[in-house]
């Protein structure tokens, strides 16, 4: 195996403002735990920095025009013009050196792409990757650069099948977008459903078009999701569709958000289901792409994100300073002395809903969407 640690801490020093939920600096307390925990420092691992991406291959998914005025916004000029763009909104504010910075977190994702495709890498990981909600001329859900609809469509061009899979809470609208009419790369989101979540897309019954037609897979779960019903959708459609369609390799965004303390989402995980579905994807390539996403409990996000690592590397963590250094580096929460959550299922009427939601979903993708590749019931 070789992987490579896509890390800056000079990066991921960008500030978005005290009141703005996205802290980059997650990235850093991702890396010092994987230290921590004895995950960073196998043979076959490497940390490399990112590069700027070219700004020609912004193309590849933007509208130059669109480009230009995010250039404008690096400035900290403000305009009209930039807010029809949605920069200048208070999830998107123009900051001083934006797009430079996006440059960065693009060129880490397709850095990662070229290292996977060149053979170069079996798994990597960009923590500061991940932005799926940009569109191609309009910023939106703190995201400026759409990394993984460029590094995707440039792998593509390249020739390559590519299965992209979403566990961020919120539904990939940019990505979405992106592949809507294409059948090389396929595209599955287990997401919160946009009746109670931003960005209110990614229902079931949108599933492509055109060549696309059963390309496009999105799987929105109710408010109140908790581990065994999050594993049971995931586990039901995502290996089945993923083997069938038998990618060069995989993208997957393992955004945080679904955790029970998340600040913007409705979901009640634990990252017990977060790590079972990370080696369920680990099982579906031997090549893996894995960008950061969403996450907005800043500790518990860099625990899963170095839960993942490790499950990716096939490795235990084990904190070598146990007994010494105390848990508070994570959090005030009880469980923090370790990097495992204790499981705390849902009951009831809320568990009832959830399982409805999922169940009801799961049909309809083994109904419409299972028969196009050939799939049985």
């Amino acid at each position: 195996m070789r992987s490579v640690f896509i890390h800056s801490h000079e990066l991921a020093k960008f500030d978005f403002g005290p009141g703005h939920p996205y802290k980059p600096e997650r990235a850093i307390k991702a890396y010092e735990l994987c230290r921590r925990y004895g995950v960073m420092d196998r043979p076959w691992m490497k940390t490399m920095a990112p590069k700027p991406i070219d700004p020609a291959l912004l193309s590849l998914f933007h509208e130059q025009g669109y480009v230009n005025l995010l250039r404008e916004a690096s400035t900290g000029r403000a305009s009209l013009e930039l807010l029809a763009h949605g920069i200048g909104s208070e999830d998107n504010p123009i900051l001083p050196g934006i797009y430079e910075w996006s440059l960065m977190t693009a060129g880490a994702t397709y850095m990662g792409m070229r290292l996977i495709v060149e053979d170069k890498a079996d798994v990597v990981f960009s923590p500061l990757g991940g932005f799926h909600h940009a569109r191609r001329d309009y910023a939106e859900g703190f995201c400026y650069v759409n990394d993984v609809a460029i590094a995707i469509t440039g792998a593509v061009k390249g020739g390559m099948k590519v299965a992209f899979i979403d566990i961020d809470a919120h539904h990939c609208n940019g990505i979405q977008d992106a592949f809507y009419e294409e059948d090389r790369a396929l595209i599955i989101s287990l997401h919160e459903t946009g009746e109670t979540l931003y960005p209110g897309t990614g229902m079931m019954d949108e599933i492509g078009v055109g060549k696309g037609l059963g390309y496009n897979i999105n799987i929105p779960l109710a408010k109140g999701t908790d581990d065994e019903v999050y594993v049971y959708a995931f586990q039901e459609v995502v290996p089945p569709i993923v083997r069938v369609f038998k990618p060069d390799f995989v993208v997957a965004e393992i955004g945080a958000d679904t955790l029970r303390s998340d600040p913007l989402t409705h979901f009640m995980l634990t990252n017990n289901a977060y790590q079972e579905v990370i080696k369920v994807i680990k099982g579906l390539s031997q090549r893996i792409l894995a960008v950061g996403g969403g996450g907005y409990d800043i500790y518990r996000t860099a625990r899963c994100w170095t839960l993942a690592w490790s499950i990716l590397n096939e490795v235990e963590p084990e904190d070598e300073f146990a007994g010494v250094v105390g848990g508070m580096m994570f959090g005030p929460e009880m469980e923090v002395s370790s990097l495992y959550d204790v499981p705390r299922p849902t009951k009831g009427r809320v568990k009832e809903k959830a399982f409805a939601r999922a169940r009801e979903v799961v049909n309809y993708i083994k109904t419409e969407i299972f028969p196009l590749h050939g799939i049985a019931r």
